[in-house]
């Protein structure tokens, strides 16, 4: 026979589960909607320049020219720096023609006051041909996310922040509709042991 101390034991579960759920899709969310945000305000803010996330920006590599330090496929944090801290063997994120490259710092010099960086990647027999200036690094690479470019890139476009904030209002409308129904089934409980109380005496 199947008892109601059974179906509220059933009924608190179900619910701890959905909470957990709910929690490690907020935990899993709330941080992308976050960055997605940021790098969207900073880009209206500054339309010509690459937005980055609290001093880093993310780049996905698509030429082997870094292999095997940096393979392609991968997502790359680079840090935003000061010139001073720039020094060789940093593997730098630059512009080059309209792109962005990433290659290693192999030399510096002061070409009349101008500083100036050679640059290779540690797969390619040569330096490249033109030595770039400061103005011209977007940052030094930090860490890599192997594999995992291609999903930065998705998680980067505005239409999943567009997504994300739609599943984050629909989880959120769920969980006060769970909440108003357990707080109903509390009530209805309340009011039938009160009535049954009253019965017994």
């Amino acid at each position: 026979m199947y008892r109601i101390k059974d179906f509220n034991k059933s009924s608190k579960n179900m619910y701890l589960f959905v909470k957990i759920i709910t929690v490690f899709i907020y935990i899993l969310i709330i941080p992308i909607i976050i960055f997605n945000i940021t790098l969207f305000i900073k880009s209206c803010i500054n339309p010509n320049e690459i937005p980055d996330f609290f001093g880093y920006k993310t780049f996905v590599i698509v030429s082997e020219s870094m292999e095997p330090t940096i393979m392609v496929g991968d997502a790359i944090f680079s840090r935003i720096v000061t010139q001073d801290e720039l020094k060789e063997n940093d593997i730098i994120s630059f512009h080059d023609n309209g792109e962005i490259n990433t290659h290693r710092i192999v030399d510096i010099t002061n070409d009349n006051g101008i500083i100036k960086y050679t640059t290779k990647g540690d797969n390619n027999k040569s330096e490249d041909k033109e030595k770039i200036t400061y103005n011209k690094i977007e940052g030094v690479y930090q860490f890599r996310l192997k594999g995992f470019g291609r999903i930065v890139e998705i998680l980067k476009n505005k239409i999943t922040l567009v997504i994300l904030l739609i599943v984050l209002v629909l989880i959120s409308a769920y969980q006060v509709k769970m909440n108003k129904k357990r707080l109903k089934r509390k009530e209805k409980r309340y009011e039938y042991n009160k009535n049954y109380k009253r019965k017994l005496n």
